[in-house]
């Protein structure tokens, strides 16, 4: 079977069924709760999935994906295919059709320039974009007519669904954008912050780190949709004060990811007020070990970068070491129960992708120790390990969260078993995650030696989540800090194999070459170390219809089909 009879099917089309609503804005205000704040609302300069869906109900792709993972037109007339002539026969060109009629929330018409742009945008050579693997292999962006653009690659891309699908990769507003580019990008606050968009909602103010209030966008192309006039987006506290504010007190209508322990998420809809929702999809809790030296005593500009490689994660035993002594099962049991399970890969699913991978699943105390003895590292009269003069001593940072925290401190302590000295730091998740280039706290700097998140990649096909980590999507002055390659990983092999699954069309070989990239930086290299694939935990209060939770994109994805249930 081959993916022309399979991805690039017309089955992948599905229809959304439409909610009947009286009119727009016969609602009146829904109030949603992010306990990580959005510090931006351009997903291309930011990784952080508080950015992604936030900008999510604001600017939007051409496609998206379902609930199911099937892809579905926004923006488009219809998902192009090969049965439907959108995929060219030699799979080298996508041809993308806006629907007629489409206008921004300014009023003025949305065109296939706005789509060229906004791949301009990204891959501008002289810029940094958290999104750029959504890029990889387009060789030309090719207006046709004001509603026809032409995506051509360098080769046969069987997967061509990469640019312009899923909330990762949505459209924006040349005429706004359009001295935003290159080097200038980081710097157009006011686009930035208030982006001209065609989804349901349209930006009214903008505190970064805290609030966004948002008003029903007059020009959405649905005259009936949304059914709320207005919307206050907070962000910030923790997961549990947004859990109790749904779930407790009813003060907010949709509480997003309440990464809790089971017990306390369980106690608090005894409140009654809402209710939670759940499903896994690829989601995964890692730690992240940067191959770069982080020292405060290297220039600015040179601390985590190829130009210094790391005095001792370099070594690959240390790494296997870190690995070994993790105890996944305990972490599951303290910090998700059913919500989590423990894992040895970074593409946990779909089940094609997925490797078989099970060594690090059983902790091996004894093991870590021996293969550090073996590599040379002796424990001092402290019990730290060093050699040739270098300590095994690292920082160890994550954004502030109760779980994260308890995971620190359970790692803390089994890494200082195995004679490594631990340093754990915290910080808020609105700066962590934000992307922003002057920050030294942030996930994509990396001025830490571990760095413990999550995140995953939209659609069912992890193509371009596993070509973020080749050599050239490490994070680095040049590209603002922006990069999706955290670990600054590089290995031309593995480089040479995401090209491989670019090119390859037939299903089963696509699977098998994921396994083994999700090997090579796992279980192979261990500068990723997965510990638990999570499911996917939210809430929304009793009166609010129309939510479907979505692992393959936004949880806001169908934000315009919210209603109040009278």
């Amino acid at each position: 079977m081959t993916l022309k009879t399979t991805l690039l099917g017309a089955a992948a089309l599905v229809a959304l069924a439409p909610a009947a609503f009286a009119e727009r804005g016969a609602d009146g205000h829904v109030n949603i709760i992010y306990w990580q704040a959005p510090s931006i609302l351009n997903p291309y300069l930011s990784g952080g999935t508080k950015d992604l869906e936030s900008s999510s109900m604001i600017i939007e792709p051409l496609g998206r994906y379902t609930e199911t993972g099937a892809m579905v037109p926004f923006l488009a007339q219809e998902i192009p295919t090969l049965e439907n002539g959108g995929v060219s026969a030699d799979l080298t060109s996508i041809t993308w059709k806006l629907k007629p009629g489409l206008l921004w929330s300014d009023g003025t018409p949305v065109t296939a320039n706005d789509v060229k742009f906004s791949a301009d945008y990204c891959m501008h050579p002289e810029g940094g974009c958290a999104q750029a693997a959504k890029f990889d292999g387009v060789s030309a962006i090719d207006v046709i007519d004001d509603l026809t653009v032409k995506v051509t690659f360098s080769e046969s891309k069987p997967n061509p669904y990469g640019p312009f699908m899923g909330a990762q990769s949505p459209i924006i507003q040349a005429a706004q954008f359009a001295d935003c580019l290159g080097a200038k990008a980081p710097e157009c606050t006011e686009a930035n912050f208030n982006p001209i968009g065609t989804g349901p909602f349209r930006v009214t103010e903008f505190r970064p780190n805290d609030v966004i209030s948002l008003e029903a966008n007059p020009n959405y192309r649905d005259p009936a949709k949304p059914a709320f006039a207005t919307m206050t987006f907070k962000g910030g506290g923790d997961a549990t004060a947004a859990g109790r504010a749904v779930l407790e007190t009813g003060e907010f209508d949709y509480a997003w990811n309440l990464q809790l322990a089971p017990e306390v998420i369980q106690q608090m809809a005894k409140g009654g007020k809402g209710t939670t929702i759940a499903a896994f999809g690829s989601l995964v809790e890692r730690i992240m070990v940067n191959m770069t030296d982080p020292s405060a005593s290297l220039p600015e500009g040179e601390r985590s970068t190829a130009k210094h490689p790391h005095p001792f994660l370099t070594d690959p035993a240390v790494r296997k070491a870190l690995s070994m002594a993790i105890d996944r099962e305990l972490l599951v049991e303290i910090g998700y129960g059913q919500a989590g399970r423990p894992t040895c890969n970074l593409v946990p699913a779909p089940a094609l992708y997925a490797s078989d991978n099970t060594d690090c699943l059983v902790q091996d105390l004894a093991g870590a120790n021996a293969l550090l003895d073996e590599a040379g590292w002796v424990r001092g009269a402290d019990g730290i390990r060093a050699k040739d003069g270098v300590r095994l001593s690292l920082l160890y940072q994550t954004s502030t969260n109760a779980v994260r925290q308890d995971f620190q401190a359970l790692i803390k302590q089994w890494w200082e078993e195995i004679g490594v000295e631990t340093e754990l730091r915290n910080l808020s998740a609105s700066v962590f995650f934000g992307g922003d280039p002057g920050s030294p706290d942030t996930f994509q700097k990396f001025y830490a030696d571990v760095e413990m998140y999550a995140n995953n990649f939209d659609g069912t096909d992890p193509e371009a989540y596993l070509a973020a980590q080749t050599c050239d999507k490490a994070p680095r002055p040049e590209t603002q800090w922006q990069g999706e390659n955290i670990t600054r990983f590089c290995d031309p092999a593995y480089d040479a194999l995401v090209a491989e699954l670019s090119r390859t069309g037939e299903l089963e070989k696509r699977g098998e070459i994921a396994r083994k990239l999700n090997d090579m930086v796992t279980k192979d290299a261990n500068v990723i170390i997965p510990l638990v694939d999570r499911g996917r935990v939210s809430a929304h209060s009793n009166t609010l219809g129309g939510v479907v939770l979505n692992v393959w994109d936004s949880e806001l994805w169908n934000v315009a089909d919210w209603h109040r249930i009278k």
